[in-house]
């Protein structure tokens, strides 16, 4: 049995999978960022097919012109945390675009030993 254990804000991060800072994928820096600011966990998720600001639609299917694809960088933490982090995006996203989710964190009960 799965059991609720509290109030929760995700924060989701849209960015292209092509774009930088400093040399290396925006995305890693954003997790890094994380990592450093003690947020509980962050995940980055590639998608398959998508558009943002300039309107262009990049996907990953066979004989597309466009390979720039869009990443979510996911990260759930408590509220104060997770708002405390924003200042950590300033001067990063460019065209990028930021959500904030209230959500709530459920864990599952342990799993029981087979024999």
């Amino acid at each position: 049995m799965t059991r609720p254990t509290g109030r929760a804000l995700r924060l989701t991060v849209l960015v292209g999978e092509n774009d930088t800072w400093h040399h290396r994928p925006l995305y890693t820096e954003i997790v890094h960022r994380a990592h450093a600011a003690g947020l509980a966990g962050a995940s980055v998720f590639r998608g398959v097919e998508g558009f943002g600001a300039s309107s262009v639609v990049h996907t990953s299917r066979l004989l597309s012109l466009s390979e720039d694809l869009p990443v979510a960088v996911v990260i759930v933490d408590a509220e104060d945390r997770v708002r405390a982090f924003l200042p950590r995006l300033d001067g990063l996203l460019g065209d990028g675009l930021v959500t904030l989710d209230p959500c709530e964190i459920v864990r599952p009960a342990p799993r029981e030993e087979t024999p």
